[in-house]
């Protein structure tokens, strides 16, 4: 367990180098009070519990513990980690060069050497919260004064003094190192009810209750609704992505609709109807024996083609049409009937002609009686 108290700086002096020099009277021994949720109390106590803890002058004063702050480092405030070889560069402000007994206190002989915390001193912030490590014995009992506490320290070991602004206390300035945090707790007065529920101040997130004092289960609840977020986020996206692609179906199917449409409208049936037998009027006048039922205007063409070049056909649709295009430019159609203009056709040809031209006028009138 690693903790702090809060201590009040005496009068400062300058060193010839600009230093600052100050003793300050450091914890005494007596009870003080918790959160449990601040010590890691056992699971007997509620979070928003009041422990007492007893300090007693067998450890406070106890030759390792005081040999212990000596050349410790002065922070300007409490890192969030203990101070180590690793980042002692990065937290020291200054150093703690004694300590001593001074009555019921433990008192420090400090020398803060960077300009910039002696400033913040000068200006005002001129407590100091000394951190340390040390084990809490769980077995309860009552101190030389009569009042009853739930744990003992044992094994107190410092580890950094802060200068810290006046009134920070409890958790707002824990730091935690794995298992261990220190907390800034200065006085053994009692928590009021308004402290305490300012460090143990939950919220609601995804439906479960969130202690604001602990960071780790913020940091989880958090982290769980960024989740839930970018899940929802990627689900979105695909809706979108599969709602744009239903669209693209729903219009090509309007598109199509459109084009069916325009086919079975009268003035295109009419023409559909003009073209073909057209088609087949060619067609017959070149091949009068030529069997259409059934073939649609690219196998007609492909079978006239066939009938006069033989395997010489080409394979080609596009080559198709131009051969029977040239096969058929005398067969002249006016008004959907086929004139043959070839001079001493046979009299066969002249009478298919003539019976696919009267096909063609039943055809005319069949389509005007739809009309009217």
């Amino acid at each position: 367990m690693q903790l702090a108290d809060r201590l009040i700086l005496d009068a400062p002096r300058r060193t010839a180098d600009g230093y600052l020099a100050v003793r300050a009277k450091a914890a005494r021994t007596g009870v003080y009070e918790y959160l449990a949720a601040e010590v890691g109390a056992p699971d007997t106590f509620k979070p928003t519990d009041v422990v007492k803890v007893y300090r007693d002058a067998a450890e406070v004063f106890a030759a390792d513990a005081v040999r212990s702050f000596i050349g410790r480092p002065i922070t300007n405030d409490h890192p969030r980690e203990a101070v180590t070889a690793s980042n002692w560069r990065d937290h020291a402000r200054g150093t703690v060069m004694g300590a001593m007994r001074d009555g019921e206190y433990l008192a420090f002989d400090l020398v803060l050497m960077d300009a910039g915390t002696i400033t913040a001193v000068t200006d005002g912030k001129r407590e100091l919260s000394n951190g340390y490590q040390c084990t809490l014995d769980w077995t309860p009992g009552t101190a030389p004064d009569g009042t009853n506490y739930d744990a003992r320290q044992v094994g107190i070991r410092g580890n950094h003094v802060a200068v810290v602004d006046r009134g920070r206390a409890g958790s707002e300035c824990a730091i935690k190192d794995g298992e261990r945090f220190a907390l800034c707790d200065a006085n053994p007065a009692a928590l009021s009810a308004i402290s305490m529920e300012k460090r143990m101040k939950t919220i609601t997130l995804d439906g479960l209750p969130v202690n604001l004092g602990d960071e780790a289960a913020v940091e989880a609840a958090i982290a769980k609704l960024q989740d839930k977020a970018a899940q929802a986020a990627t689900a979105l996206t695909d809706a979108n992505a599969k709602l744009a692609t239903e669209s693209g179906k729903v219009a090509a199917l309007e598109a199509k609709l459109s084009d069916a449409d325009a086919k079975l409208a009268p003035a295109a049936i009419d023409k559909l109807v003009a073209d073909r037998a057209a088609l087949v009027s060619q067609a017959k006048a070149v091949v009068a024996d030529l069997d259409v039922a059934g073939k649609t205007d690219a196998e007609i063409r492909r079978a006239v083609v066939t009938a006069k070049l033989g395997d010489k056909c080409p394979t080609e649709d596009a080559a198709v049409a131009g051969a029977f295009a040239v096969l058929t430019a005398d067969v002249k159609v006016s008004d959907g009937k086929p004139a043959v203009q070839n001079i001493g056709a046979p009299a066969a040809f002249k009478d298919a002609a003539a019976a696919e031209r009267d096909a063609w006028q039943r055809a005319n009138d069949h389509n005007a009686w739809r009309k009217a």
